[in-house]
């Protein structure tokens, strides 16, 4: 649960290593350095691949060199702008900090290729399109303004570097998952972790709640899921006898935003990485290439599918999305219903959660008797302040046991659905308590151990990685001794 934590030195000393640990320990940097010149580096061993580079050349300014990879003196002026382009304000960012934090995903990346973990170079090329493609949605540029603000010549060139960037990220990634994978924490570890908090230095929780609803949706008519099957089924037809482009009538008449602009591309599926909901999965591994599916319904509303290309365990597919409409008759139907239900609780005729378990649409909650669980933490907490906006609006105003008005609620697909919340349980902020907190406290003890097997990790391999680092880089002050000075 995220923690509202007071001000204290030991609390403070674990932010920090917290902090440390999500960025994969910026500010300590690489390892088992020598101090060189500019020459010898250009003489380093010639496995050298660099991100990944033929050899160690200095092209534009040779700054370090990891294990098989190497750091340009350009690349920090590339993080600068990476984070200007999030928006980030790097006023305050030493260029020290950058520099060491690119070593250090060096080292994380040079030990995941001896380690043989792989990555999807597929995947990341279609993650560096999806990123191009936000970037110029989401800041209105075009190419040439987007080229100009990265300081590229071409867009070719400009793709190849945030491709190194983005296989040199998900290296390291996959590297520091593998450190703390098998890290678990047992009861004896989390209560010695609390006992050494001193009592004055205990983080304080917020106050959290626990949040109930029922929900009711309208009932779309058997002559409506028709319709749209009829009209996918017209636009397979038309593709197969008439050579209709698939592209243009996903363009034309997709209802799924994203996929529909692209011509209804959604990119590849692997069969050992689900992703898409099991019913969309199912038909997608069944096609074969070139093959268009018949209608099908997952939660999100009918679909046609193309596959369009199988390679391995990998389908690239495309599709076509139809949502059946609701009238307005049931929209007012299931709008009463709910209306009705809540009227039942309110006059003590039934609980709320027996309510839930016998009329609630919502399957994922309702045999919980309408419990929501927090998608963060797993639990049935809700820390006050770390509420989304959203569900913090429709309860911030309800007393214990009280509950809401009938709500509307139409989510990103156009979809409306009814409910009727209640706050079933509330506790107050207060200083951590060992029995009563015991998940919270645990999560900071395991995050400590693993903190301490990271840089247990890093501190070894320090004396086993090839390094050197030149010119004016040699002069940044870094946490811990890796120049041996």
């Amino acid at each position: 649960m995220p923690l509202k934590i007071n001000n204290l030195k030991f609390i403070n000393n674990l932010k920090q290593l917290v902090f440390l640990f999500i960025t994969l320990l910026i500010a300590n940097s690489v390892c088992a350095q020598e101090l060189i010149d500019d020459e010898e580096i250009q003489q380093a061993p010639k496995k050298i691949d660099s991100t990944r580079t033929q050899n160690a050349k200095k092209v534009d300014g040779v700054a370090a060199v990891v294990g098989d990879y190497i750091v340009l003196d350009s690349d920090v002026d590339k993080e600068y702008l990476q984070l200007q382009a999030q928006g980030v304000n790097t006023k305050d960012i030493k260029s020290c900090e950058l520099f060491g934090s690119l070593l250090e995903r060096k080292l994380y990346a040079h030990q995941a290729v001896q380690d043989s973990l792989q990555v999807s170079d597929s995947e990341i090329r279609k993650n560096v399109d999806y990123q191009v493609e936000q970037f110029l949605a989401q800041s209105g540029k075009s190419m040439k303004e987007l080229l100009e603000f990265y300081k590229k010549d071409d867009e070719k060139s400009f793709r190849e570097d945030m491709f190194e960037i983005n296989k040199t990220n998900q290296l390291a990634a996959k590297m520091q998952a593998k450190i703390v994978d098998e890290i678990e924490i047992t009861p004896e570890e989390v209560r010695m972790f609390f006992e050494k908090i001193p009592k004055e230095e205990r983080p304080t929780f917020g106050t959290e709640l626990k949040v109930a609803q029922i929900v009711a949706e309208p009932k779309v008519s058997e002559e409506e899921k028709q319709r749209v099957i009829n009209r996918l089924k017209e636009f397979k037809a038309d593709i197969i006898e008439n050579g209709a482009s698939f592209r243009s009538k996903a363009i034309l008449y997709s209802e799924d935003p994203q996929s529909g602009r692209q011509g209804g591309k959604l990119g590849s599926l692997n069969r050992d990485q689900p992703r898409m909901v099991k019913e969309f999965r199912e038909v997608a591994f069944k096609l074969q290439e070139g093959e268009i599916s018949d209608p099908f319904e997952t939660e999100y509303g009918y679909h046609i599918i193309s596959c369009d290309k199988i390679r391995g365990k990998e389908v690239d597919v495309s599709h076509i999305l139809l949502f059946p409409q609701v009238s307005t008759e049931a929209l007012k139907e299931a709008k009463e219903r709910l209306e009705k239900i809540r009227q039942r609780i309110v006059e003590g005729k039934i609980s709320f959660a027996d309510a839930a378990r016998e009329a609630s649409d919502e399957k994922e909650t309702r045999g919980d008797g309408g419990q929501l669980i927090n998608p963060t933490t797993q639990d049935y907490n809700f820390e006050l302040t770390r509420m989304e906006p959203e569900l913090y609006a429709q309860i911030q105003n309800l007393k214990d046991n009280e509950v809401s008005l009938v709500l509307k609620e139409e989510d990103r697909t156009s979809k409306i659905k009814f409910k009727i919340l209640m706050v079933t349980d509330r506790i107050n902020e207060h200083e951590a308590d060992y029995a009563r907190d015991y998940l919270k406290i645990k999560k900071l003890a395991l995050d400590e151990k693993k903190i301490k097997a990271i840089a247990k990790w890093q501190e070894e391999k320090i004396l086993d990685t090839y390094i050197k680092i030149s010119g004016e880089h040699r002069n940044c002050e870094f946490s811990s001794n890796w120049l041996k000075k």
